[in-house]
This record gives C-alpha cells, sequence and structure tokens, in this order.
C-alpha cells in the first residue's frame, strides 16, 4: 500500500447532512412560525397570563400594517373586561436622572410584594432615520429576569409627548394577563411629554439635585402634573444637595391651586443605586389610591381619560385615512412643488388639500 496522504487540505469523508438534520423538526419549526395563532387563541393565553401571547398581541397593535388592525382591535375588544383592574404610575425625568435604575429597584421592590409589574418602556426613536435602541431590558437587567415582571420596549415614533402610539392599548392587554401596577417610563421631560398624564393614575416626577434646574424645574408645566416628586442620587456627598431641594421642591409645590384630586403633592428623597427610600415612595402612591379612590376621584379621572383618548383615537384615524388616501397623496406632492417654486402658500395649499 502506498503512503497515505495526510495532508489536512485533503477532503475527508463526513456524514451527510440528512443524517445530522431532523427534518421534521425544521419543518414543524418553519411551520409554527408561518402559523400565526388567531384572535381567540391570543386572548385565551393573554388571560392566562401567557407572556408570548401578550407580547404577540402588543406586536399587532402597534404594528402600521392595516391587515393587523381588525385583529389588534377584536384583541383589545376582549380584553377590555378583564382590565382597568391596577395602579398605572407614570414615571418622567431628565435624561441622567435614573429612570431605568430607577425603575428597576422599584419594580423589584413591588415583586417582592406579590405585585406583578408590566414595564411600557418608551425609547426615543431618532427623528432622520426613524430607529430606537429599545435597551430598557439591558439596562434593567435584574428587573427582565424576574417572574413576576414583564418589560416592553417600544418607539416613541413622532408620537406626541414622546408616548409609544399605542401605549394605552397596551396598559389594558397587560392589565388583561393579570398585572396589577403599571408603569410608564418616558422619554424625558418636555411641555408636550405632558400626554403622559392622560393615561396614569399616578404621576411621578424624578428629578436631580444640584443639576442646576431647579428654578427652571419650577416653572415647567410639568410640576403642576406631578403627584409626587422624587430626587435620586440621593447618596454619598449629595445627601445634603438632595435634602435642600426637598425643601425647595416642596415649597414650589405649595404655590400651586390645590387638586381637583384634594392630593396634596409630596416631595421625596432617594437612591435607587442604594434601594434607599423607594419603600417610603411606593407607601405614597398607596396613600394617594386609598384617598383618591374614597373621594371617588380616581373612577372620575379613568372616565375622563377615556373620553380624552376617544378624541385622540379618532384624531389619529382622521390623519391617517388623510395621509394614505391615493387622491391626496398625488395632490401633496404637486403641492409641495407649487410652494418650492412660490406659486402658493403652506396655507392655500392646505386650504386646497382638505377641500377634496
Amino acid at each position: 500500500m502506498g503512503k497515505q496522504n495526510k495532508s489536512a487540505l485533503n477532503e475527508q469523508e463526513g456524514v451527510s447532512q440528512n443524517e445530522i438534520t431532523n427534518t421534521s423538526s425544521i419543518e414543524f419549526i418553519k411551520q409554527k412560525r408561518k402559523t400565526q395563532p388567531s384572535s381567540d387563541d391570543l386572548v385565551a393565553h393573554i388571560l392566562q397570563g401567557d407572556i408570548t401571547a401578550l407580547s404577540r398581541a402588543i406586536t399587532l397593535v402597534e404594528s402600521k400594517n392595516p391587515s393587523h388592525l381588525e385583529k389588534a382591535n377584536t384583541i383589545i375588544k376582549a380584553c377590555l373586561p378583564h382590565a382597568n383592574n391596577s395602579i398605572r404610575i407614570g414615571i418622567t425625568g431628565v435624561p441622567g436622572v435614573g429612570k431605568s435604575t430607577f425603575i428597576e429597584t422599584f419594580g423589584t421592590h413591588l415583586t417582592s410584594l406579590g405585585k406583578k409589574v408590566a414595564v411600557l418602556a418608551v425609547d426615543p426613536s431618532s427623528s432622520i432615520t426613524k430607529g430606537s435602541i429599545l435597551g430598557d431590558k439591558t439596562r434593567m437587567e435584574d428587573l427582565v429576569k424576574n417572574d413576576r415582571a414583564y418589560i416592553r420596549p417600544s418607539a416613541s415614533g413622532n408620537s406626541l409627548g414622546g408616548v409609544a402610539r399605542k401605549t394605552r392599548e397596551t396598559i389594558m392587554l397587560c392589565e388583561a394577563a393579570g398585572f396589577d401596577t403599571i408603569i410608564i417610563e418616558t422619554v424625558g421631560v418636555g411641555q408636550s411629554e405632558t400626554a403622559v398624564h392622560s393615561m396614569v393614575d399616578f404621576f411621578l416626577l424624578l428629578k436631580l439635585a444640584g443639576a442646576g434646574d431647579g428654578l427652571q424645574g419650577i416653572k415647567r408645566g410639568i410640576m403642576e402634573m406631578a403627584d409626587a416628586i422624587a430626587i435620586n442620587k440621593a447618596d454619598g456627598d449629595n445627601i445634603k444637595k438632595a435634602k435642600l431641594a426637598k425643601v425647595e421642591f416642596g415649597s414650589a409645590l405649595h404655590l400651586y391651586p390645590e387638586k381637583s384630586s384634594s392630593w396634596q403633592p409630596k416631595v421625596s428623597i432617594c437612591s435607587a443605586l442604594h434601594n434607599e427610600g423607594i419603600a417610603e415612595i411606593w407607601e405614597l402612591i398607596e396613600s394617594y389610591q386609598k384617598l383618591t379612590k374614597a373621594n371617588a376621584y380616581f373612577e372620575h379621572k379613568r372616565k375622563e381619560q377615556n373620553k380624552f383618548w376617544l378624541m385622540q383615537t379618532i384624531e389619529d384615524r382622521l390623519k391617517s385615512d388623510f395621509f394614505t388616501n391615493k387622491k391626496i397623496k398625488e395632490a401633496l406632492q404637486y403641492q409641495l412643488q407649487l410652494i418650492e417654486r412660490n406659486e402658493t402658500t403652506p396655507f392655500a395649499a392646505a386650504d386646497y388639500l382638505l377641500g377634496l
């Protein structure tokens, strides 16, 4: 026998693909991916607390595909009788205030009390690429592993107030899935962002001590809507500044007119990083809930919010129908050309388009 060539470059006889691959399993997986569960199936699993079904339903609700709209509406309608059984908390603050750390610590505290917590985190979308990082699950790495918590990041898109386009419907789906505490984290502080106030029961504003925004913060309209202010990062050398800021903001809150809820907004200090002051903030929210349910404001506010949502939904639908109309699309392009050539004004062009 001749000498064998042991070069690594030689092709060796191996095992065929069919021998190492379970083709039936692959086909099953492919088929499962193609198969879309019915509305009834999704609703049934959502009511059982199935997170996968909840996520799929939220994806349908957020979809801009017209074919998904009818299915999403069917799911929401079926889940509605099982909703409205939670406390909805809006949390906002300037970037860097520690919203994600606060929510993770706060959410973990709530789950330790037996609560089921859903976090709807709204990520800012780029105005240029329209993209969004959706990194909240990375920032809340401990809470995301918690069996009693659910984190759903969504892109804000061009939605007013930095609140995801379908956040309101998502709240209802989460409530139907058994979550009794809904936390909405918004993009950042701004006048328009107060849209979040129209969908929550309790509005918490996170602030930083010594950040140079004390007086500016007091002037913002968002202060009037806050049910409580939490001064975060009150640890180390920052504790003295935080206590001083607490007194300043507390004095400022007393300057605003009394709320129709009869609740006097409170100021507290906390350190989400060291889990200090978190339990006190939850006790404060519970006090608010007890008061407003006793004087019927809680239910009244929910009803007023539903009316507001009705008007918003009509506006959104009219806007969508207008811009997706083929005739409008063509006329809009022509009017834009006329504006570029200074042959018409934006106001005249708008009148013309609305009159079609």
